[in-house]
């Protein structure tokens, strides 16, 4: 399977339109061209199509990759995913960059082993320390605020220091959508209300469809965005304004007859 073939895969595994994919960075056209073999990305445009569908470099160079350090890296990871840590702590020392093939990766597993090794080395916490240390210091495009949120987390056991730790928000809303979709409108509200920024669309929507399926339609209409047509007006309809009703069913009307058709 070649890289074309790869991307896509990954990009209908993720449930993506080659449009979403694409962003601000690359054109549709390119995509689609890569997509179908008859272009190559670039390293730079591999390294953010990666990132965006969430899979190492590796993944989509596999039988392509020809890197000094690909050895090194299979058996890095190898090691690393059979919980031994140490070894491929060592193993990861054989790496050389810079490597367009490889960089970002490493910086991800070379994170994760020094957390791994630190959480082992916590009756030692100077030495647990120096490793919390070493991993603040590495840069990967992989990296995310979890991780992050990990090695503060293990800082502070380790200091006994108070630490700022990362929001939790992202979390909490995700554990409020699981528990919509549970029809738990109760815990859903209960969990957004414990998040510290309320004025994000990720989390207005979410209270709007808490209050929606527990019958608050006066809340709900205050909180869905205006393009939610449909449940705008279902929420007038309910509340017996008719008129606002009509006028979000007309606007509903109209999105779907002037929005484009979109790639698959």
């Amino acid at each position: 399977m070649d890289i074309g073939m790869r991307l896509r895969q990954a990009r209908l595994e993720m449930g993506l339109s080659q449009r979403q994919l694409c962003g601000d960075v690359i054109t549709r056209n390119m995509l689609s061209q890569i997509e179908n073999g008859t272009a190559r990305p670039s390293m730079d445009t591999l390294v953010y199509l990666a990132a965006r569908l969430n899979r190492p470099v590796a993944y989509f160079l596999d039988g392509e990759i020809s890197s000094p350090n690909a050895v090194c890296m299979e058996k890095a990871r190898n090691l690393f995913t059979q919980g031994k840590l140490i070894e491929a702590d060592a193993a990861l020392q054989e790496y050389r960059a810079p490597d367009g093939f490889f960089d970002e990766e490493w910086g991800l597993l070379k994170t994760l082993v020094l957390l791994g090794r630190a959480e082992e080395e916590m009756d030692r916490p100077g030495y647990a320390l120096e490793l919390l240390e070493q991993a603040a210091r590495q840069k990967s495009c992989y990296l995310t605020k979890e991780t992050e949120r990990r090695r503060l987390l293990l800082l502070a056991q380790v200091s006994r220091e108070p630490v700022e730790l990362p929001s939790e928000d992202l979390s909490l809303r995700l554990r409020a959508k699981a528990a919509l979709q549970a029809g738990d409108g109760v815990r859903c509200r209960a969990l957004l209300e414990a998040c510290e920024e309320k004025e994000c669309a990720a989390w207005r929507h979410l209270r709007a469809e808490a209050a929606f399926r527990m019958g608050d339609f006066a809340l709900a209409a205050e909180y869905y965005p205006e393009h939610c047509y449909q449940r705008l007006e279902e929420c007038y309809r309910n509340l017996g304004d008719y008129k606002m009703a009509y006028e979000y069913a007309c606007k509903q009307r109209q999105a779907s007859s002037n929005s484009p058709k979109d790639d698959v």
